[in-house]
């Protein structure tokens, strides 16, 4: 028998550093631990990210060679910026003719305002890039650092299609000894002005994370370990270590990414809200159709070309404390027991809380003194807290990381309770019901933002206090719910089992069959750089034709093989149960229609008579489900057909039929194909032809008899 592989997932929070171990076959954690972040250690967090990989490796006598895959998650560059710890950037903006005149502007944007009172510090100096010479480039390089800038941004107009100039900056930089980045790194959209902005945060972040990276990098190179480092990205992914010395703003709020990726590994999730609760505040994301949702992030208040998970956080978690005003409780948070310095009053042991008062205090400078805590006998002081409250209204289940000492908790609570005149029991409900109302304002945001179906969502706790509030939420609201297995380790375990992920995007108006290959080709190339190997890569073509956008986004997997989590395949009656919930169908109308690869299709059609029932309506509703019963697609009034990839006829009858046609043009149907391993979503594409040649593209290597499910709407 060979020795176990393992991969390993370092996750860098605030408070903890966290390590999981998971066996590289079967996907169970085999180890997992914490120790504290080594924020004041002349290495920084790099020191505790070996302390741990050494601790976490020796545990269970891993040898370094049997690491298949290491990755970490960072926190480094949010908290950089919320804190305002970054580089001073140096921006040459560069510009010829009538483009000139906006690009001396719109390539300045000033100081950015990072966080209340923080702020990113940029020099600003313009070039003509008409006859530019290196002396010239120098000479505003040595100016730009003598005013104090640490890094250099090169940004010209139109450097997407030609980064000649922003690379000649960069080199003399390099040269020079200073970090230089050009803004066609960053993005590959017009608009000189967010990508200027994005590339000077970016920038910014630079030396900090040049070093950790590098002292992280030197530490798993000196622990033997043979398997590149990855690191976390903000929409899921892990990137390769030397694409984070290029674009590390990639792995701003990482963190919350590991998370929901760690979620979705182990349950079978389809539409659900992932909430990650810790001790000070809560991350909600959303899940649809199986996936994470995303958009574009903000810094400062400003847009920036940096697609990431779409994450709320609120100030709810375990560890909140409770407001009380006017003889009654008013507010839960934001303020935590962590920040006030206090224990929670539901871990400590019974007999201390012994004669507890009621006490208020304000946690940090400038609060109102309206947060309780209790005060007991002995001089020993402890915070009343959401995680106490869910304790005694029992929501917490055996065994898990939240559930605490219950007796202490109704002790501590008497006095709470008596304070304010009303029950034990009356004054827990109190607290629960304000904090879900506030959790619930941006549930319902969420669910309305991503037209979610409340039949059909499920709550997902995860993160040390999930069970604090998620079943109490779920059963006042009337939801589905559950908790993640691991739920305190689960960001750790997302890192673990994390996909390379890759996403460009172009400004092109009308983009042509060449330049779809092209963009296909050119993500193929990147995502294969950046540790996925290329035969599980999956690729994304979208087409914008608002805004002229033409995205490839790309995942795939550092392995030689994909593989599926679930142990036991899922029976057809339990696929047709989840089927018929997500499309609001009777279980007894839903039929398995037709099945290739991974991918079930279920139908149920709906006959609805109209005009004294003399004209009836058929329309058809489908889901489409993997092998796992996670719901991939589904939709009413959808028609499909299941090809064979060598029918190209009955497929262009298909489009045809599925095409309306007016005197001004032909609105091709939206399209999806599910195939083997891959669905491939057709549906930003413009014309027959442009589909059908991307089609072949995807399908050049699947044999002249394999199966397609094609789906069309309108």
């Amino acid at each position: 028998m060979g020795r176990q592989k393992v991969r390993v997932g370092i996750d860098v929070g605030g408070t903890f550093t966290d390590a999981a171990l998971i066996d590289n076959e079967t996907f169970e954690v085999i180890e997992k631990m914490k120790i504290p972040t080594t924020h004041h250690d002349p290495d920084g967090v790099a020191k505790g990210i070996v302390q741990i990989l050494n601790q976490i490796l020796d545990s269970k006598g891993i040898l370094p060679e049997d690491v298949t895959f290491i990755a970490h998650g960072t926190t480094q560059a949010t908290n950089a910026l919320l804190e305002g710890d970054v580089a001073r950037v140096g921006i040459i903006g560069m510009g010829s003719g009538l483009d000139g005149l906006s690009a001396r502007s719109e390539s300045n944007p000033g100081d950015i305002e990072l966080a209340p009172g923080k702020y990113l510090h940029t020099y600003h100096l313009y070039l003509d890039s008409k006859n530019l010479t290196d002396e010239q480039i120098e000479a505003a390089i040595d100016e730009l650092a003598g005013q104090g800038a640490e890094v250099i941004v090169a940004s010209e107009a139109y450097s997407v299609d030609d980064p000649a100039n922003e690379l000649r900056v960069v080199e003399l930089a390099n040269r020079k000894g200073i970090y230089a980045t050009g803004g066609h790194e960053i993005s590959q959209l017009y608009g000189l002005k967010t990508r200027t902005r994005t590339a000077v945060v970016n920038a910014s972040l630079i030396p900090k994370m040049m070093e950790t990276a590098n002292m992280t990098e030197k530490s798993v190179k000196n622990a033997n370990i043979q398997s590149q480092l990855m690191i976390m990205r903000c929409d899921g992914g892990v990137m390769s270590i030397d694409e984070v010395r290029k674009r590390p703003i990639l792995t701003m709020l990482s963190g919350l990414a590991a998370g929901v990726a760690g979620a979705l590994m182990y349950e079978k999730i389809s539409d659900g809200i992932f909430f990650e609760v810790g001790g000070t505040s809560v991350d909600i994301s959303v899940i649809k159709n199986g996936k994470v949702m995303i958009k574009n992030a903000e810094v400062g208040g400003h847009r920036t070309y940096l697609q990431s998970l779409d994450v709320r956080t609120l100030g709810i978690a375990g560890g909140s404390m409770i407001k009380v005003a006017g003889g009654r409780i008013t507010d839960v948070g934001p303020r935590s027991a962590h920040i006030a310095g206090k224990e929670y009053e539901a871990f400590a042991p019974a007999e201390n809380i012994a004669d507890p008062k009621v006490k208020f205090i304000s946690p940090r400078e400038g609060d109102p003194a309206e947060y309780a805590i209790c005060e007991c006998v002995n001089g020993r002081e402890y915070s009343y807290t959401l995680a106490g409250a869910a304790n005694i209204l029992n929501y917490i289940p055996e065994g898990d990381y939240a559930k605490g000492n219950k007796e202490a908790a109704l002790k501590a609570w008497k006095a709470l309770a008596d304070h304010v005149g009303v029950s034990v029991e009356e004054a827990a409900r109190q607290v629960m019901n304000i904090a879900i109302d506030k959790t619930m304002k941006t549930v319902n945001e969420m669910i309305d933002d991503y037209e979610l179906d409340r039949a059909f969502v499920t709550l997902v706790g995860g993160g040390g206090s999930g069970a604090v509030l998620v079943p109490a939420m779920a059963e006042r609201e009337n939801l589905k719910c559950q908790i993640a297995n691991n739920a305190p380790y689960v960001s750790t375990i997302g890192v673990a089992l994390a996909m390379v992920k890759e996403q460009l995007e172009r400004t092109v108006v009308n983009p042509t069959d060449e330049d779809i290959k092209r963009i296909r080709a050119e993500i193929v190339e990147r995502i294969v750089k950046s540790g996925a190997s290329e035969d599980t890569v999956e690729v994304t073509i979208e087409i914008d034709n608002q805004k002229n956008i033409l995205r490839a986004i790309a995942t795939g997997s550092t392995e030689l093989r994909s593989k599926d989590l679930a142990q036991e395949a899922i029976s057809v009656e339990d696929m047709k149960v989840i089927a018929a919930s997500s499309i609001d169908q009777p279980f007894e109308s839903t039929v398995l229609a037709a099945q290739t690869g991974r991918w079930s299709l279920f139908t149920s059609e709906s006959v609805k008579k109209s005009f004294f029932g003399l004209l009836k309506k058929k329309s058809s509703s489908v889901s489409v489900l993997d092998r796992e019963g996670v719901v991939r697609f589904k939709k009413s009034n959808v028609h499909y057909a299941k090809l064979s990839k060598a029918a190209q006829e009955p497929l262009n009858d298909f489009l045809d039929d599925n095409t309306i046609y007016s005197d001004a043009n032909a609105t091709l149907p939206k399209v999806f194909v599910f195939y083997k391993e891959k669905m491939l979503d057709l549906t930003g594409m413009q014309t027959k032809e442009q589909l059908i040649s991307i089609l072949e593209i995807e399908t050049e290597m699947l044999a002249a008899q394999d199966e397609l499910l094609v789906v069309a709407y309108q």
